[in-house]
């Protein structure tokens, strides 16, 4: 597999450190409100990145952390009058409901952030010892000069960056490009530390989580949106580089941000459509086949046309399986079909050229034509009928999507028999009210 690598501007050939695994972390979200639709797309692409390295045998350890302490969850709090738990709680939930009506797989670790306290606070005491990090009034900030690689990932130098900085006065930082490491609080969720009460900040999190769990703090592929890239990301691999001499990923992959009607989603535009919304309007598959059409590192345009495209040609990849599916029940075949491996290659090639999900999605479109003509013969085959269906079916699953299984009933069947009937007969009244049945059921 290739993927372009953020690190180094280029597609590169995955290999990973340890044979046959692939180990992944992907930014979760702070769970203080309802995701919108927008943070579904890095869901929705390396869920496809992680189905696919499955498929090609590797074991996937995935890893996207919830952020469940940060100021917005304490105005959230505020506001709710509820605890700071109960609402990442009650978020987190909503998230991982969102996870499953996108059809988006469990990840293989899910940490929080106020489990993982003890590791964070220490990994913040040996920055400073070694000198990465500096105390003042019981916050703690990264020295980012002490990093002479800073600015690697986002193509920044320090100079450049100081450049744009906005200085305050008043500012306790030695530079205005140092970011909080620990920050003093007096409200909210606050911990003990040797500088005193308060929470981590943001930028350490994800770093500390991936130390915890993968073998010296050094994973195969870190994910997450452009819109991250800098200073999260940045600062996330300053501070491995400090205490683990390494850049935390081999391979740092972004995906592009997604518009609204040409327009970049914000509060500000009243665009930001949540996600939850738009899945009980339009479906999980719809949604997910939309994000998939453009390339993960394109910026995609979110529009109702764009989502009735996607629907049309869910319908039109759909329809062959479900004739297939009821021309073989009706015939009483039970024969399980088995998917070609053969078949399988250009898919599976589209997608190790760093996601070509549209080429892939080309592939899935031949194997339809294919399905159409097997099912229009008179006399179908449905062992190849049934192997090309389950070929397609498989391309699916890698791209995460699922439709309903059709299973006929008795009376579905004998209905079926009196339309053909009529039809045979050239009972056309008769037929109408059968085929009428029929779609009421959704099976004509």
């Amino acid at each position: 597999m290739y993927l372009y690598n953020s690190l180094t501007n280029q597609k590169e050939e995955v290999k990973p450190i340890k044979e046959n695994e692939i180990s992944m972390y992907l930014c979760g979200p702070t769970v203080y409100n309802y995701p919108h639709v927008g943070n579904t797309r890095n869901m929705i692409v390396f869920d496809v990145l992680r189905r696919s390295l499955e498929f090609q045998g590797y074991n996937v350890r995935q890893m996207v952390n919830f952020t469940d302490v940060d100021d917005k969850i304490i105005n959230r709090a505020k506001e709710e009058g509820v605890s700071e738990s109960e609402v990442s709680e009650k978020y987190i939930k909503a998230y991982n409901q969102i996870r499953a009506n996108l059809n988006v797989l469990m990840p293989t670790y899910t940490p929080r952030v106020t489990e993982t306290m003890d590791e964070i606070i220490d990994f913040i005491d040996r920055l400073v010892k070694v000198g990465s990090a500096y105390e003042v009034d019981g916050d703690v900030y990264f020295d980012v000069e002490s990093d002479k690689h800073y600015g690697e990932l986002s193509k920044n130098t320090i100079e450049d960056l100081k450049v744009g900085a906005r200085v305050d006065e008043n500012d306790k930082k030695k530079s205005p490009l140092d970011f909080a490491l620990w920050k003093k609080m007096e409200e909210g969720l606050r911990w003990d530390s040797p500088w005193g009460e308060g929470r981590p900040g943001w930028h350490t999190e994800c770093v500390v989580m991936i130390n915890k769990q993968f073998d010296n703090g050094l994973i195969d592929i870190h994910m997450g949106g452009t819109d991250l890239k800098f200073p999260h990301h940045e600062n996330e691999i300053a501070q491995s580089r400090a205490l683990n001499d390494n850049t935390i990923a081999n391979y740092w992959i972004h995906n592009a941000m997604l518009n609204v009607n040409g327009a970049k989603m914000s509060k500000s535009l009243a665009n930001g459509l949540l996600a939850n919304e738009m899945i009980d309007m339009h479906g999980g598959n719809a949604i997910r086949w939309m994000m998939l059409n453009t390339h993960y590192r394109l910026a995609l345009n979110f529009s109702d046309e764009v989502l009735d495209t996607a629907k049309k040609e869910l319908e039109k990849i759909k329809m062959p399986i479900k004739q297939l599916e009821i021309k073989a029940q009706l015939a009483n075949v039970d024969y399980v079909g088995k998917y070609d491996e053969v078949a399988m290659k250009p898919f599976i090639d589209a997608l190790n050229d760093d996601l070509n999900i549209s080429n892939a999605i080309t592939v899935v479109y031949e194997v339809v034509k294919e399905l159409n003509q097997l099912i229009r013969t008179r006399e179908i085959n449905f062992e190849l009928a049934k192997d090309k269906e389950a070929t397609l079916v498989k391309m699916l699953e890698i791209l995460g999507i699922f439709f309903p299984e059709i299973k006929l009933t008795e009376e579905d069947k004998e209905t079926f028999n009196k339309w053909n009937a009529a039809k045979a007969e050239k009972n056309f009244e008769e037929a109408d009210k059968y085929r009428a049945i029929l779609v009421e059921r959704g099976l004509a």
